[in-house]
């Protein structure tokens, strides 16, 4: 099959030949249809979620080469022995983030916070922890454990969710990770309630439905941050009544509307986090209010501007999400059925899709910022 290769750090992806394993014990070969192409995957080409390799050695893994993407769903092909959840034929999403149902976090809730996930970047199946797809003779690790960029992959059964068979699996891809984890940040993690003013910085896919699930949540002022024009102007498609260039000029919108009060909830959202944001952050935040920290920083970051006398005496919140703080079994096929009913935009997301052999062209699409959600499509002529 042909899968895109991420060789090592700071080059292109390579589109080329894998060969791919059969699933063993508890895992699933599945054929996708396509995927998003969300910038935690540009994170590994630039180095930001590089693991050192001091810690790559003391956790026993080998990072790259690695089978990029995270964001995807298809249809299964074959299960493994033990599989009793799935069968073939069945159409489901990849969770980024394993649930096994088990641990202390599933058990109580929280999907999203797994121990599974503890595997993320080690790159290999989570079931036993060695390798199913190989290329130039070596063995290759996969993006999450589950390695979206190829027209076929194996993975655990607990990186599965099934959807029902009547649901688009192209639109089904983008719930993977990019919507859930918008959408989440606004409703679970920043909890908006009805008549709020939330501002939501960084305006693509991730941030796109951070706008919507706030607008959803019935939020009055959704204000929406963006260098970009395009994106400001995507933005009203989702819910945003407002929007600003930059958190200064935000800062000063939000005063206006808000008489003073400031914002009750602010969503950092942009593509690279950074230390430096969380004080403009909370500068625009009333008292009682809450910053939900969403995006991802380099792993090398590891100091944060802010002011501690102001968090304490006006008692304001800082609090960071993945994957919007939600239950992928349930909130996967929840989002679903809300896009079924036409509450939830999908389809407007998909700015440009690609053939994999494109896969370049689309990240330096949204390196432009041209695309809100770009995707690659797969033919299966074989």
């Amino acid at each position: 099959m042909k899968a895109a290769i991420l060789w090592e750090p700071k080059t292109d992806w390579s589109v080329e030949e894998v060969d791919l394993d059969p699933p063993k014990a508890g895992e699933v070969l599945v054929q996708l249809v396509g995927s998003g192409l969300c910038h935690s995957d540009e994170h590994l080409v630039t180095g930001d979620l590089a693991v050192p390799e001091e810690q790559q050695k003391e956790m026993g893994i080998q990072q790259f080469p690695l089978i990029g993407g995270h964001e995807g769903a298809g249809t299964v092909v074959e299960v493994g022995e033990g599989v009793n959840s799935l069968k073939p034929g069945d159409h489901i999403v990849f969770g980024f983030i394993p649930s096994c149902g088990k641990c202390p976090s599933c058990s109580t809730g929280h999907q999203n916070l797994c121990d599974l996930g503890a595997y993320l970047f080690a790159g290999r199946q989570v079931t036993d922890f060695t390798a199913r797809h190989h290329a130039r003779g070596q063995d290759l690790g996969l993006m999450c454990c589950i390695g979206t960029f190829g027209e076929y992959t194996v993975a655990s059964q607990d990186s599965c969710i099934k959807i029902e068979d009547d649901i688009p699996l192209d639109k089904a891809a983008l719930v993977g990770c990019g919507v859930t984890t918008g959408w989440g940040s606004a409703v679970y993690a920043a909890d908006v309630q009805p008549g709020e003013t939330v501002v939501v910085v960084g305006c693509g896919g991730v941030g796109m439905n951070a706008v919507q699930g706030a607008s959803m949540s019935g939020a009055r002022h959704v204000v929406a941050v963006d260098p970009l024009e395009f994106k400001r102007e995507q933005a009203q498609i989702f819910g945003a009544t407002h929007s600003a260039s930059s958190i200064e000029e935000a800062t000063a919108l939000v005063g206006d509307l808000t008489w003073g009060a400031l914002a009750d909830k602010v969503i950092l959202t942009m593509g690279v986090a950074q230390g430096e944001y969380i004080q403009p952050a909370l500068g625009m935040t009333k008292k009682g209010g809450r910053v939900v920290q969403t995006a991802v920083a380099p792993f090398s970051v590891d100091s944060v501007s802010m002011n501690l006398f102001e968090l304490t005496m006006y008692e304001k919140q800082l609090v960071g999400s993945i994957f919007g703080s939600a239950n992928p079994r349930r909130d996967i096929p929840r989002l679903l059925r809300l896009y079924q009913e036409g509450q939830l935009k999908l389809d407007e997301l998909v700015t440009n899709t690609y053939p994999i052999e494109d896969i370049n062209v689309g990240y330096q699409a949204m390196r432009d910022g041209t695309n809100i959600r770009g995707m690659v499509m797969y033919e299966h002529t074989h």
